[in-house]
């Protein structure tokens, strides 16, 4: 079986704090590690009472401190919130002190609402300020990272010589096709955005160029999963995610939510479809329903690595649902 990974929103749940979300984030992480997952990474978002992870490489540090050997990462940074000298050497930094395990996931969206963007960006303010900056800033990334050069005028230090493995993320075409030609490897965000996951992998591929840091594509693709001893307990847990979905959708984000035993009973018709719409490529059940799920979206991808999500409101019970996905990742 291809690699499997972790992508953790450090999510806050009603009646917790973020402190409680920092430590069930290592508590997964150092779980994950023992169950031999690839990776472990973190999202930027901002302005979400629901998500703890605003300052992505602060708590890459405090997870990579508790860990020994799992990679750790973001999944991502938006970059266009940032100079990338900031980032440079912050993720200098970090793969300084955790050397051989740090990535760079890099997205282009604002991760939060547009207020929340405009207050991170202030030159937006300025309309001649709001070109796509994102295909120059990644490569004025790269530079930083690689070996400096005489009379290099702005130096990332720490940063520079450590060559810190980039990563394009994407949830449409754009990042797909930036991705292949600057000869990155490519996340493909279909556990929000699934329905363009299979022309994006296509334009990745087609578009790719070998390059100093890969000389083949390298396509991972994120999903959600959740599993449970039981298809019936697999889905009363996913509830949570399916009400934090419908909440952001409505401009109500929140904390995770307990689940419900049944989900139309707090999600109108429309919201149930739109929910199910939006999970068509995420995998809900018991073992065997999550693996033969998961058997199916390697096949029809071909991807080189799966990045698993799984927003679960008690801790023990999203232990478990990892616990499950990596019983599957062995049996291949």
């Amino acid at each position: 079986m291809i690699p499997f990974s972790v992508l953790d929103l450090a999510p806050v749940t009603e009646g917790c704090t973020p402190a409680d979300a920092f430590r069930n984030s290592l508590s997964l992480a150092q779980h994950a590690e023992a169950l031999g997952f690839k990776r472990f990474w973190l999202a930027e978002h901002h302005n979400m009472p629901g998500i703890a992870s605003a300052a992505t490489a602060v708590v890459i540090g405090h997870v990579a401190a508790g860990t020994k050997t799992i990679r750790v990462g973001s999944g991502g940074v938006m970059l266009p919130n940032h100079a990338p000298l900031v980032i440079a050497e912050q993720f200098g930094t970090l793969a300084s002190l955790h050397p051989g395990r740090i990535d760079l996931g890099l997205g282009r969206a604002p991760g939060t609402d547009q207020r929340t963007m405009f207050a991170l960006r202030r030159s937006l303010a300025n309309p001649s300020e709001r070109a796509d900056p994102f295909p120059r800033d990644v490569l004025e990334l790269q530079r930083y990272f690689a070996d400096p050069q005489p009379g290099q005028a702005i130096r990332a230090v720490p940063g520079e010589g450590l060559h810190v493995p980039l990563w394009l993320l994407g949830s449409s075409l754009y990042s797909a096709e930036l991705a292949g030609k600057l000869g990155l490897p490519f996340a493909f965000a279909s556990h929000f955005a699934p329905d363009l996951l299979m022309q994006a992998l296509a334009v990745y591929r087609r578009n790719f160029t070998p390059s100093a840091q890969l000389e083949q594509a390298y396509a991972m693709v994120a999903t959600n999963v959740i599993a449970a001893d039981t298809d019936a307990e697999a889905e009363r847990l996913a509830s949570s995610l399916m009400q934090a979905f419908v909440r952001l959708r409505r401009g109500e984000p929140g904390k995770l939510p307990p689940p419900v035993d049944d989900a139309a009973s707090v999600l109108s018709p429309a919201e149930l479809a739109g929910m199910r719409a939006l999970l068509k490529r995420s995998f809900v059940g018991s073992r065997s329903t999550v693996q033969a799920g998961l058997r199916a979206l390697i096949a029809e991808t071909q991807a080189d690595e799966v990045m698993v999500a799984g927003q679960v409101y008690d801790h023990a019970a999203r232990l478990h649902s990892y616990s499950i996905v990596a019983d599957i990742a062995r049996a291949g």
